[in-house]
């Protein structure tokens, strides 16, 4: 799959023939790198429920389709949420690992994620909040300062710069419309703990099931209705340009909102 950009299915099928762990589905894979749609509840790393993480598995992957002797080498590029879907960018390499940590540094990968929330916003007394409907379908720059509380592993949000408050961006506008819902495309301009969740809360349009930050009721899987939809930016090795496109997650909701996008 070298030099090539990526379109919405063509890497999920390539693949999916020789895959020995069918549940992941490997969106891009290379010499250096390897691309895979995370499911809402899987790990990305290893934490303290003990839970195997996706790297180990797939490093397993890896051992088996390529016959390799010895320990895999597979980097973590970027994490995921444990309740949220969508892609995740693994390194395959060393120097793929530190090219790709550079590129996300340098801000020059460009993240976008989907996200459903409820259509009827509650307003918040604040210059950000009070969103209307109508008001998401603009696209909108926002702009807050968290903190992170390890002890609640909650981030919360200040329109204001303050002692250990870390600037976070966004941009968001509305793409499809339902009954109930809404989908919202983001894009995400600075990497923080928790930071979409934070910051969607923050002005009155809490992620769909997301409990800890302000959702009604959470979903039956316990996901939250946040999706890593697609990542750009230029390979680090063969310098191609590289756009790969997550499948939403096999829901009805998700199926209905993305089946109806007005963009």
């Amino acid at each position: 799959m070298k030099g090539s950009n990526i379109s919405r299915q063509s890497a999920v099928g390539s693949q999916q023939s020789d895959l020995r762990f069918d549940k992941y589905h490997i969106l891009f894979e290379d010499n250096h790198l390897l691309i895979v749609n995370k499911r809402p509840g899987e790990i990305v790393q290893g934490d303290k429920t003990g839970d195997e993480p996706l790297v180990e598995t797939l490093k397993q992957y890896i051992k088996e389709k390529y016959n390799k002797p010895g320990a895999v080498f597979l980097g973590v590029v970027h994490r995921l949420d444990r309740p949220v879907s969508g892609a995740v960018i693994f390194a395959r390499t060393s120097k793929a690992l530190s090219r790709m940590n550079a590129l996300v540094k340098e801000r020059e990968m460009r993240k976008i994620y989907w996200a459903i929330v409820g259509s009827q916003q509650p307003a918040v007394s604040s210059r950000q909040s009070a969103v209307s409907s109508q008001q998401l379908a603009e696209s909108h720059h926002l702009i807050h300062y968290l903190v992170r509380n390890e002890k609640q592993n909650k981030s919360f949000a200040y329109e204001e710069p303050g002692e250990g408050r870390q600037k976070a961006e966004l941009k968001y506008r509305k793409i499809a419309s339902g009954d109930r819902y809404d989908l919202l495309e983001i894009e995400l301009l600075t990497g923080r703990h928790h930071q979409i969740r934070a910051q969607m809360s923050a002005i009155g349009c809490p992620i769909k099931g997301d409990l800890k930050y302000g959702a009604p009721r959470s979903n039956p899987d316990g996901s939250i209705c946040l999706h890593s939809r697609s990542v750009e930016f230029i390979h680090p090795v063969s310098h191609d340009p590289i756009n790969v496109i997550a499948p939403v997650p096999d829901d009805n909701l998700w199926k209905s909102l993305s089946d109806h996008l007005f963009i």
